[in-house]
């Protein structure tokens, strides 16, 4: 597939995403911020469905079509620092790099501010990175798979995890925290002023 074709699929795929995040209202301030206080769970729900699509189209193209998965390294310090690093990112500016520029395109000039500050911290990394790298060598396991532990192909733990994932999603955590209690909360939320101010940073979910 050539350079041109890659460039337009990755468009056309980025343009799905952000219909997705803007319709099922992840990207509102006020619904990321909630997640983090375990009171708005449709962050978690669509992640959760996003996991389960994934794993069973990785399941389908390696079992059925021998596609080669490619893992990356397994290192505690990139997945605790960097997830600590996001988290608290997110939980303080209603935002992270994806859904602000869900927002920025919605009309939330605050974005703007989340977008400048992940094109430094990029910047920074890029200028950075062998320090950094080094700091956070620790716990490195290697490009490790629970297919290489278990004896089950992936294909086949995928389709597991799938299934317990989607039964977690839709028979317990459906069943406690309704998607229309959800939404009621973010349209309850929502502050039509400040959106068409260019602001909407919607008080955290209650």
């Amino acid at each position: 597939m050539s350079t041109i074709w890659l460039v337009l699929l990755g468009l056309a795929m980025g343009a799905i995403f952000g219909v997705a995040l803007e319709k099922s209202r992840v990207m509102e301030p006020g619904v990321l911020v909630g997640q983090f206080q375990f009171r708005n769970f449709t962050m978690l729900k669509m992640f959760l469905a996003a996991t389960i699509t994934g794993l069973v189209a990785l399941a389908v193209l390696n079992g059925a079509f021998g596609v080669a998965l490619h893992p990356k390294t397994f290192a505690l310090g990139p997945v605790l620092i960097g997830g600590l690093i996001l988290g608290v990112g997110i939980a303080l500016a209603g935002a992270c790099p994806g859904t602000a520029l869900a927002q920025a395109g919605a009309g939330y000039r605050d974005a703007y501010a989340v977008i400048a500050g992940g094109i430094a911290g990029a910047i920074f990394y890029g200028y950075n990175i062998d320090w950094i790298g080094a700091a956070l060598s620790f716990g490195s396991y290697g490009k490790i798979t629970f297919a290489d532990l278990l004896p089950l192909p992936f294909w086949g733990l995928a389709l597991i995890l799938a299934a317990i994932l989607a039964a977690f999603l839709l028979v317990v955590l459906e069943r406690l925290v309704p998607w229309q209690a959800d939404m009621d909360k973010a349209e309850a939320l929502l502050d039509v002023d400040a959106v068409q101010a260019g602001h909407g940073y919607s008080a955290p979910a209650e």
